[in-house]
């Protein structure tokens, strides 16, 4: 049979849609696996080919978890509110919805010429009002909890784009569009107090299957740490006091000078006459940086003295006050105390501006670089001789005693700020009461929907475009009666990736956002797949949305997501990573178009490890096309498949490849799973013939992987889609290799006997030996001088003794 892969593609992928062959419901008395791919944004560029890599992975797992028995749900839809679509809209006159409308049906049409097996009878995406109400519900039981509040913060604003900024739109202190100055300024936003849920969501990263590097970005991500505050009162203003938070109290002799972050609120307060301007320049100038360049380590440092010192609570020194960008409002009291002897930005600072450095712990060299060890405590009074443990419990209870600080837990962790001054996004659920009140709405009262407009220019106040609307912005409150303002903030993008794997749970419920029974059969997802970008913003803001519904009764787990697979990048063929910029994406459309989907799949499985980072090769996309011609070819041919048994030798492989391509695709190891088949089907060309029940077998793993052709060839002979066929088994014993026992001796005498597969290779069966504790220790005496090696039969090493 000829290897015709546009036809063959085209009839399977209507044969899926046609039958709903992956339809999938929550009653069913087979086991469920939930298998879920990151909720793409659907731009307007489409997908180039490292956006299936994923995708792909999740297919082959749920096509087998089908085979094995499972109930699977496999869902996709779309992330499809945020800045790119308003941008565009700005740009063009297009409304978001529309060219949204447009990225969607592109991606759909992609991701469906790819072969993947979703559930397309659950696909919505976020901008629609039929699934944001429900978005605007949550946020309602969030209101309730108290944990969504308004507070006034810094913000990026940029005065010629009229508009606030993301950090990631702010570049070198200037707007990524247009390149116009952006600075930083107060303003009152809506927050979501995840600070709430720091402990749990670093204690519960425990109980799931994620990657090491994922949960130690968490977890740095929330640093959490343990200390004290310590209170220092500033010299002649003793009413004035600087709280400060450390980690090691135990240092405070070692404080030679605070550090104010330019936006705390006592700079202005303390800073002398003669300071004022130079510090009110300084300011000026912190405002124009991003947080990312004021805490970057390689900068050179900067700041001014106040002119003012504050009182060391241990021995009463005075130590200068100074204002630097490096200290952010944002982390702690937005103050720190110095101790440049033992921490690397403080002895920098220290060096540049000519401060004192005092060595308390023991073992650094002043001379050179802050010392970051720990040592027995000098020059520290009380703590003299003790080490850290002990002089930090002294500390603390020093300070205790005096009144004068605390022990305390910290979190780098801040609040969410959850608003955005954009119109496409989902509207807040509050109305802003004319006698000054703040009413969220019931759940009866929602969606409270986007107003069809033609303007999404920013309101140049720093609102959303949504408060230049005035019919939609002003009304009467039904429940109150008084003049009335929607909140015209929308919420950001993250909002509605938070809980999307929910509403797959049961996308079409009008009367509720998912159904308990649903709910409670689905949950957890078994597997998520997506890329490692957002380790600390998606994954920590959708753990939080889940911990908080599951103590409200709302969901029947603690944590969302099972096990977590973070894809590699796939680069160009430059090495380089994707960009329409360089000019080396690589259009997936073009790949199908020459080489058909299951080439394109099996290639991006077959580069290596799905974690790995790996280039694109269209060489290599040619290499499985060829594999996949061969195996057409072969058991698309009748007369190949006549042998009512199968010799020994294809017998064991067939049984051994079932057996590591099992194991394989349960590990996420789909390259060597591939490499499994491969040397599979070169046996079989090789010996020209197989069994029916053989071909059975392969056709069937092969089915996850390729599983256009695998219908096509299954259908020569079965009516019903392979898709549903029981996985095949395998006979441990068939699968052995066949063995031998090998002596080995050292100097003649019999040292280990070894179990050594049959065709084990001369070099393979030395390095086996030589790895054996009963072998090694006598080569250790020596140096070998001769390796002897009679195959099936006997090794010995000649080994001179040491003098």
């Amino acid at each position: 049979m000829n290897y015709n892969f546009n036809q063959i593609e085209a009839k399977w992928q209507q044969f899926w849609d046609s039958n709903k062959t992956f339809k999938v419901g929550h009653k069913s008395d087979r086991p469920k696996y939930y298998a879920l791919d990151m909720f793409p944004y659907p731009s307007g560029q489409g997908l180039h080919v490292g956006h299936p890599e994923g995708y792909t992975a999740t297919d082959i797992i749920s096509r087998y978890k089908r085979m094995q028995g499972f109930n699977v749900l496999h869902p996709m839809g779309w992330d499809s509110f945020g800045l790119p679509a308003e941008n565009y809209a700005i740009k063009t006159g297009t409304h978001p919805e529309v060219i949204t409308k447009e990225n969607i049906a592109t991606f759909k049409r992609q991701l469906k010429s790819l072969g993947f097996s979703y559930d397309w009878d659950r696909e919505f995406a976020t901008s629609s009002a039929d699934y944001y109400r429900w978005t605007q519900w949550i946020f309602v039981q969030l209101y309730k909890q108290g944990l969504a509040y308004q507070d006034e913060i810094q913000v990026n604003w940029c005065p010629e784009l009229k508009t606030v900024l993301a950090n990631e739109e702010v570049v070198d202190g200037k707007s990524e569009v247009g390149g116009h100055p952006v600075v930083r300024r107060p303003m009152k936003q809506w927050m979501l107090k995840i600070t709430a849920y720091a402990d749990r969501l670093i204690d519960d990263l425990d109980e799931v299957d994620w990657p090491e590097n994922i949960k130690e970005m968490q977890r740095n991500w929330i640093g959490r740490s343990e200390g004290a505050n310590v209170t220092f009162t500033v010299n002649g203003q003793p009413e004035e006091l600087i709280k400060v938070f450390t980690t090691r109290p135990d240092t405070l002799f070692g404080a030679t000078y605070m550090v104010l972050s330019p936006e705390h609120s006592l700079v202005d307060k303390i800073t002398t006459d003669q300071q004022q301007a130079e510090v009110k320049q300084y300011i000026q100038a912190a405002a124009l940086k991003s947080d990312l360049e004021r805490t970057d380590l390689n900068k050179d440092k900067s700041g001014v003295f106040t002119g003012t010192y504050a009182v060391n609570p241990v021995n009463q020194q005075l130590i200068p006050i100074w204002v630097a960008d490096y200290v952010l409002i944002s982390y702690g009291s937005g103050a720190i105390m110095a101790v440049p002897g033992h921490d690397s930005r403080d002895y920098e600072f220290a060096r540049k501006f000519d401060l004192p450095i005092i060595e308390v712990l023991q073992g650094g060299e002043m001379e050179k670089e802050a010392f970051l060890g720990d040592g027995i405590h000098i020059n520290s009074g009380f703590l003299d001789g003790l080490n850290k443990e002990d002089a930090i419990s002294s500390m603390i209870s020093w300070l205790k005693e005096r009144e004068l600080g605390d022990s305390e837990i910290n979190y780098k962790l801040r609040d969410w700020i959850f608003s955005r001054q954009r119109y496409w996004g989902e509207p807040f659920p509050l109305l802003n009461l004319a006698d000054g009140t703040i009413r969220c709405l019931d759940e009866s009262e929602l969606p409270v929907t986007l107003p069809a407009v033609t303007s999404y220019e920013p309101s140049g106040t720093g609102e959303s475009p949504l408060a230049t609307i005035p019919d939609w912005l002003n009304l009467t409150d039904p429940i109150s009666g008084q003049a009335a303002t929607r909140e015209t903030n929308t919420m950001p993008q993250w909002a509605g990736s938070c809980w999307y794997y929910l509403r797959f749970c049961d996308p079409t419920n009008s009367d509720r956002p998912w159904d308990k029974e649903a709910e409670n059969y689905w949950m957890p997802v078994d597997l998520y797949i997506g890329g490692v970008e957002h380790a600390v913003l998606h994954l920590l803001y959708a753990r939080f949305w889940h911990k908080v519904l599951f103590d409200l009764g709302l969901v029947s787990t603690q944590e969302p997501f099972k096990k977590l697979i973070n894809q590699g990048l796939i680069l160009g063929s430059d090495g380089e990573k994707m960009s329409k910029s360089r000019g080396n994406t690589v259009n997936p459309d073009q790949i199908v178009s020459d080489y058909g989907a299951d080439s394109l799949r099996l290639y991006e499985m077959f580069m290596g490890p799905l974690a790995k980072v790996k280039p694109w090769s269209t060489d290599g996309v040619k290499g499985v096309f060829n594999f996949l011609n061969r195996v057409c070819k072969f058991f698309g041919t009748s007369e190949n498949i006549g042998a009512q048994e199968d010799g020994p030798a294809t017998v064991k492989l067939l049984h051994q490849t079932i057996s590591k391509v099992t194991a394989d695709i349960e590990g996420i190891r789909l390259n060597t799973a591939i490499s499994s088949m491969m040397i599979f089907t070169n046996h079989i060309i090789k010996i020209g013939t197989i069994s029916p029940a053989s071909a059975k077998s392969f056709i069937k793993l092969l089915s996850p992987f390729a599983p256009h052709l695998a219908e096509e060839l299954w259908s020569m002979h079965h009516s019903e889609s392979i898709a549903y066929q029981s996985w095949p088994t395998f006979d441990p014993e068939l699968a052995k290799e066949d063995l031998i026992t090998m002596p080995v001796q050292v100097n003649g005498k019999l040292r280990a006997t070894l179990e050594i597969p049959e065709d084990l290779s001369k070099d393979e069966f030395f390095k086996l030996a030589k790895e054996d504790q009963r072998v090694a220790k006598y080569l250790a005496e020596g140096v070998i001088k001769k390796e002897i090696y009679v195959p099936k039969k006997i090794c010995n090493f000649v080994v001179i003794t040491k003098k």
